[in-house]
Order: structure tokens, then C-alpha cells, then sequence
């Protein structure tokens, strides 16, 4: 019995290619809101409630009615056609989780380092980290209730981002801008493929 469509594989075609993406950035920017968004299945999230034992560690300026944080990563998918799927790892925030960064950007095409304006110095440490190991990124600006809109060149200039580095405005709760901004993340990572190959 067979049904309305085929398994691709099963009728020769190949198995689609997986691409992987990161969102990062700093504590309580918007990266599982990000995932969430755009991910076509409910993600998988590690989100833990935060006690007292994470007073003094985390810093909850400008997010102190947040009361859960990834202790691991996000995880969502999108499926762009029968060739390509997008596979989205949302990284940890806060400091102790960074050595986990380098297992989730193993293998990734690029990165969207979400940003909020508030805690802007939060974003250095991102930036940095996609910057010293040649992976593309490109720089997405949370817009929240509560701040101040600033233009992207203002973000560049303060963030001490090359210019061909891109910077999106966002709502990490808001799809199509979600997805715009992963959009423009793999055309620059195609568009800086070709000088990337020896």
C-alpha cells in the first residue's frame, strides 16, 4: 500500500542535506523565543526553572522577571525543501555553559548572535567567539517592549562589527522576522563560501 507521497529515499532520491545553524548570545536575550518561532515542530528546549542557587552567578539586569534558562540547548528544525533542512541549536547564556559553544558550533554553517541593546556589552563574548573560529554570523538586534530602537550602523559602531558582517532588526518572537534573519545568515555564509575554499 502506498501512500500519497513517497519516501524520497525509497523512490531513489536522496536523503536531504542537513544544514546547521546556531542562534547564540548573551542571558536572556530571546534564543529559545527565537527557536520557538520558527522551528516547525514545538522545540526541544532544556529550560529549567532558576532558584536560588544561580543568585550572585547570573546576572538578571534587564531580565529580572525571567524566571527559566537553557541549562543545555534548543533544538528546532525547518524544512526548507526535499534537498535541505535547517537544523537550529540555541546556546546557553550565561557563562558556566560556554564550553558547550564549541560542541553545538562543531560543524555549523554560521551563527545568528541575537543582541539586546540593554545589556549590549553581553554581546562581545559572542561575537568574539564566532569571529576567532572563521564561522559566519551575522548580528540580530532583539527588539524589546521596553528600548530604545537603534540603527543598525549604531549596533556596528558599538559592537566594532565589519562591514560585511550583517545586522538585522529582529523580534525573536515575531516568525517572518526570524526567519529573514536566519535567511540572510546562509546567504552570507554562501556569499563568503568561495574565499573560504583553498
Amino acid at each position: 500500500m502506498q501512500s500519497g507521497r513517497g519516501d524520497g529515499q525509497e523512490a531513489g532520491n536522496p536523503a536531504p542535506i542537513p544544514v546547521k545553524l546556531v542562534v547564540a548570545g548573551g542571558f536572556g536575550v530571546g534564543k529559545t523565543t527565537m527557536v520557538g518561532a520558527v522551528s516547525e515542530f514545538p522545540p526541544l528546549t532544556t529550560e529549567e526553572e532558576m532558584t536560588v542557587a544561580s543568585e550572585g552567578i547570573d546576572d538578571l539586569s534587564g531580565v529580572d522577571r525571567k524566571e527559566t534558562t537553557t541549562v543545555a540547548l534548543d533544538f528546532g528544525r525547518i524544512t526548507i525543501s526535499d534537498e535541505i533542512v535547517l537544523y537550529l541549536f540555541g546556546a546557553p547564556g550565561q557563562n558556566r555553559f560556554w564550553p558547550l559553544w564549541n560542541d553545538l558550533a562543531l560543524g555549523a554553517v554560521g551563527a545568528v548572535v541575537l543582541v539586546d541593546t540593554r545589556k549590549l556589552q553581553d554581546a562581545f563574548a559572542s561575537v568574539d567567539f564566532f569571529e576567532r573560529r572563521g564561522i559566519p554570523f551575522v548580528v540580530a538586534v532583539n527588539i524589546f517592549d521596553d528600548t530604545y530602537e537603534y540603527e543598525p550602523e549604531e549596533v556596528r559602531d558599538a559592537l566594532v562589527i565589519p562591514p560585511e558582517v550583517p545586522i538585522v532588526i529582529c523580534d525573536a518572537r515575531d516568525r517572518a522576522l526570524c526567519k529573514n534573519a536566519l535567511v540572510t545568515l546562509v546567504r552570507h555564509a554562501i556569499d563568503r563560501a568561495p574565499s573560504e575554499i583553498g
